[in-house]
């Protein structure tokens, strides 16, 4: 019993490590601007601006290698994708337009995609036990 819920934790601790570090990074990250900029001609952007965009990708990029470097693939893949998608899911519920739904869905596909990637890319590049770059 006790040698079964170390095995459970060994494999759900990352998924859910990685989960709450992707949603405390969009808070970080995108979580503070929610208001929509007027431009002088009149369109909107908004409401982040592409460096916070990138930032939460290239912070979400360390902690996806980190994870993958370690052999704990579905940590990498499944944990941001968790994450970004309760936080994304949490940020725009308020949507009047119901919308919010379709992002969503974009968040969790495109993060599940591009981690699996990667992820993939890391774990071949360390095949063999060899790290990158050794």
């Amino acid at each position: 019993m006790r040698q079964e819920l170390l095995n459970a934790v060994r494999r759900l601790g990352p998924v859910l490590l990685l989960a709450v570090a992707a949603t405390v990074m969009w808070a970080a990250w995108l979580g503070w601007d929610q208001h929509y900029d007027e431009q002088p001609d009149g369109t909107t952007t908004g409401p982040y601006e592409a460096w916070q965009v990138i930032g939460l990708v290239l912070t979400l990029l360390a902690a996806v290698y980190w994870a993958a470097s370690r052999r704990h693939r579905a940590g990498a893949v499944l944990g941001p994708t968790i994450g970004l998608t309760v936080a994304a899911c949490y940020d725009w519920s308020d949507d009047a337009t119901g919308l919010f739904a379709v992002g969503v869905a974009m968040i969790m596909v495109g993060t599940l995609a591009a981690t699996a990637v990667v992820s993939t890319a890391i774990t071949y590049a360390q095949r063999d036990g060899r790290r990158i770059g050794a």
